[in-house]
């Protein structure tokens, strides 16, 4: 089968440095001693995790892993046959392992697929626990599941009905999904880029109430003018820059708000001032989540029908570099999805 795999580059001024191969793999087998499936791949789906690997930036890189967290597919085979009734179904993987229920965080050693030991979605086929596999919302396409799975994240923020949020970096898989699943519960969502176009189109597109360019000095100040009058603060913001986030938002915060960061674009780094401990702020990292909420969210999807915002759809592995282009420049406005050929199922 063919798979992307991550080889080690040798770093010079270009900004990503690690390669990314096209080889071909032997197809991964079941081990009859662990409750796993064998899917073949329909759809995958690219995110930020990937250019930071390539870029050296990210922890536990490990070479010759085959990257990709984001995947849709169907069950080819089970480890054991009391789930042989799987086979032939269409099901979206949770990327992350090891965190079941507990919502503070995960019960043991958490990992998310795409960097050795569990070898990502970037494949023909992928094995994966029979535990984290869920139906497709019936309303989605194939490459519009593949694109929920890493970007679904809301729930450190306790977003209810009614409350202002805060969105950074719109344009990306992460924050258009944010923004999708905060304007169907009814809370004002509003958003920052550097740019304008970004802006207008999470307003017009998808419900954002307004937003702000965040290369202007004074951002903060333009976006409390944006806020209702019966509720002139914020009562979260979700970030993926990092930095100043924090410093920059405090005094547009409400007492008791929350600071919800799924990553750190920007700098490696939040600066989290006094007078954010005085207003009683958290801050709240946020990777993922638990098994039980990712079947919540797939259920609040199909409720709500719900589509996620795709930026393009390639056929193929081979359009890999044109992807990765994209993602390194900022260009693309919501998710990036290669979908595969079905005609090369292997007889197993």
């Amino acid at each position: 089968m063919k798979a992307l795999v991550l080889q080690k580059g040798v770093k010079n001024d270009e900004s990503m440095y690690h390669d990314v191969i096209l080889r071909e793999v032997p197809v991964p087998t079941l081990n009859p001693n662990n409750d796993e499936v064998l899917i073949k791949l329909q759809a995958v789906s690219f995110n930020h995790r990937e250019v930071w690997i390539r870029k050296g930036l990210y922890p536990g890189i490990k070479f010759n892993s085959i990257l990709g967290s984001d995947g849709v597919g169907i069950v080819q085979a089970t480890s054991r046959n009391e789930f042989s009734h799987l086979v032939g179904q269409k099901v979206v993987i949770n990327p992350g392992f090891g965190w079941e229920k507990d919502p503070k965080g995960p019960e043991s050693k958490y990992a998310i697929l795409g960097l050795l030991p569990l070898p990502g979605t970037f494949a023909d086929y992928t094995v994966v626990p029979r535990a984290e596999i869920f139906p497709v919302p019936k309303h989605l396409s194939s490459a519009e599941a593949a694109a929920l799975p890493l970007a679904a994240t809301f729930v450190k923020a306790n977003v209810q009905p009614g409350e202002n949020v805060l969105i950074t970096g719109i344009g990306g898989g992460v924050a258009l999904t944010v923004l999708n699943f905060v304007s169907r519960i009814g809370a004002n969502a509003y958003v920052t880029s550097s740019d304008e176009s970004k802006i207008k189109k999470a307003i017009e597109q998808l419900g954002a109430k307004g937003g702000v360019n965040y290369r202007e000095e004074e951002w903060p100040t333009l976006l409390k003018t944006l806020l209702p009058n019966d509720r002139p603060f914020l009562d979260s913001v979700i970030d993926g820059a990092g930095g100043e986030i924090a410093s920059q938002t405090v005094k547009l915060l409400r007492p008791g708000g929350i600071i919800s960061c799924y990553g750190m674009t920007s700098v490696p780094a939040i600066k989290f001032p006094m007078s954010a401990v005085l207003k009683n702020i958290e801050l709240k990292g946020s990777t993922m989540g638990s098994r039980e909420e990712f079947e919540k969210m797939l259920n609040f999807v199909e409720e709500k029908k719900i589509r996620p915002m795709i930026s393009g759809v390639w056929q193929g592995f081979e359009h890999t570099p044109e992807i990765f282009e994209i993602m390194n420049k900022g260009k693309q406005f919501g998710k990036l999805v290669i979908e595969l050929p079905q005609n090369n199922v292997q007889k197993l």
